[in-house]
């Protein structure tokens, strides 16, 4: 690991498009220790156990049929990071047939930005469900990323066992959403494609962007009330400590958050939570799920903040 060949990697970027994905590559990693993912049995048996019990809880208390993805994946940092930049890529294909100016200047800048993002998030993603949006056929994947949970749980002062029990919970919470409503990958792969489009021809579709943004609200929303309710311990204390640490962040890593705009998914999640909470509150979780029921069944921006206005419309 190095910053001068992370820097190198970026500045020989090269290629006829405007991102270099193999200097990416390396230089994310050149800027990231890998982590150990040295693991004994008992260990890999306590991932493999708190997934399983995650599934059976959210079947239970959100009355929702899923299965869990094939892959299922113990990472490092560097596992993490393959295994995203395919989507980084996949998103940027229809940009870069867009003409600079300065072709070569703009893929030493775009690959920079590429691999600072990735490898921040390489750094602090602690679980990932992966819906492969964009890619060829119907995998789905699950991902811990090992390093990271054990970093921060010791920066948290709590038990590794239990940190990474809840964060299983809140990762299989999103498969309960995608398996249960087959037609989410396509809903935000249609919106994201329309977007994309549109900033390719220079325009800004605002249509689905919103769209995107009231679906992934409700996609972290849910998520964070299925991982509440469903969780078999007492959650308050590793939620304040988690909201201590984004709170407490340095300035450096405060600008990376919002130029990556994690600010907003933190306001999807808060918004979601809020929105989901009191349709569970009014209802319950079971009634909560119907919003997968059908594209039709998601909130409106409106309804993300009247949860009644939404419970009136599902009951009809």
């Amino acid at each position: 690991m190095g910053l001068y060949e992370s820097v190198r990697a970026v500045t020989t970027a090269s290629g006829d498009g405007p991102v270099d994905w193999d200097a990416v590559a390396r230089a994310a990693k050149e800027s990231t220790d890998p982590g150990s993912i040295d693991l004994d049995d008992e260990e890999r048996a306590g991932y493999a156990t708190d997934v399983r019990d995650a599934r059976d809880r959210v079947r239970e208390v959100g009355a929702v049929s899923f299965d869990l993805p094939e892959t299922v994946e113990i990472q490092n940092r560097y596992h993490w990071i393959d295994a995203n930049i395919g989507t980084f890529e996949r998103v940027m294909a229809p940009l870069e047939e867009q003409v600079v100016v300065f072709p070569g200047a703009a893929r030493v800048v775009n690959t920079g930005s590429m691999a600072l993002a990735l490898g921040f998030l390489g750094n602090n993603v602690l679980g990932q469900y992966d819906p492969l949006l964009l890619a060829d056929g119907d995998g789905h994947a699950l991902y811990f990323v090992h390093p990271n949970i054990e970093r921060v749980a010791d920066e948290l002062g709590v038990s590794f066992d239990r940190f990474r029990r809840w964060i299983a919970f809140h990762e299989v919470a999103h498969a309960a959403e995608f398996g249960a409503a087959p037609w989410l990958s396509a809903e935000l792969e249609s919106a994201l494609q329309s977007a994309i489009d549109a900033v390719g021809d220079g325009r800004i579709d605002r249509a689905s962007l919103s769209e995107l943004d009231t679906t992934m609200t409700a996609v972290e929303g849910y998520a964070e009330l299925v991982m509440d309710r469903a969780f078999d311990d007492e959650y308050a204390d590793l939620r304040e400590k988690v909201e201590a640490r984004r709170r407490g962040r340095g300035p450096v890593a405060q600008l990376v958050r919002r130029l990556l705009g994690l600010g907003m998914k933190r306001r999807q999640y808060e918004r979601g939570k809020a929105f989901f909470d009191g349709v569970a509150d009014a209802r319950d979780v079971a009634f909560a799920s119907r919003v997968w029921e059908a594209p039709e069944n998601l909130p409106t921006d409106a309804e993300l903040d009247d949860p009644l206005r939404w419970v009136g419309r599902i009951e009809g």
